[in-house]
């Protein structure tokens, strides 16, 4: 069995455990809170696209989480948490033919209108090093991060 031999957290907080059955087209639930989910491929790829898939769990799951770091990012900057509150993101997850098998490729579009974008620039750049999901993509997923003016 591999096992990645990384950098451990100091101190865990909290693990979330999933039992899954089926992959794609399949089950998976978990607690603390009770979570159950029905899977189905997308459309796109095939599938009936009347479950959830793994890219969404992942845009929402990567996303929540930068938007989070956001918060650490700006205190850490001095920038007033009141600015954020407006503030929006959207988390694209793509998955597509790598090789022999699949790849995936993010993209962040970061909406901070009260914060102006030399200083929405900056947060975004420590967030991206703050974020445990963007650490853990870093140098294998490509992604993209933009600072917008709208996310229509």
């Amino acid at each position: 069995m591999t096992q990645y031999k990384g950098t451990e957290p100091e101190n865990i907080a909290y693990t979330a455990v999933a039992t899954l059955e089926g992959g794609r087209n399949g089950h998976g639930s978990s607690s603390e809170p009770d979570m159950d989910l029905t899977f189905d491929t997308p459309v796109a790829q095939g599938g009936k696209g009347r479950g959830t898939n793994p890219e969404q769990l992942f845009a929402l799951g990567w996303g929540a989480c930068f938007q989070s770091a956001l918060g650490l990012a700006a205190k850490e900057l001095r920038v007033a948490a009141t600015k954020l509150a407006t503030g929006k993101l959207r988390s694209s997850i793509s998955v597509g033919d790598q090789g022999e098998s699949f790849g995936l490729k993010a993209k962040m579009e970061v909406l901070l209108p009260d914060v102006d974008k030399e200083t929405a620039e900056k947060l975004v750049q420590r967030t991206q090093e703050l974020c445990p999901y963007s650490k853990a993509t870093a140098g294998n997923v490509p992604t993209e991060i933009l600072v917008v003016d709208s996310l229509d």
